[in-house]
């Protein structure tokens, strides 16, 4: 996964895959998801990115699988 930013326009992009773009849906007035021929999805567009997706509280973190003992 990529996360690109785009000051001049405070735009994010989020790469999930390199696939072809097939189709572009709007999800709200400022996201956009990209999907390839099968449905998956490709990338978000998020637009006014500073104030809708907090781009400068990105965090990431990985959770492992955890056993359940009864």
């Amino acid at each position: 996964m990529n996360i690109k930013y785009f000051s001049d326009t405070d735009t994010a992009l989020l790469e999930f895959s390199s696939n072809k773009i097939e189709e572009t849906q709007e999800l709200s007035e400022n996201i956009y998801i990209d999907f390839d021929v099968q449905g998956n999805v490709v990338s978000m567009t998020i637009e006014h990115a500073k104030k809708l997706a907090h781009l400068p509280d990105i965090s990431y973190q990985q959770f492992e699988k955890q056993q359940i003992i009864a």
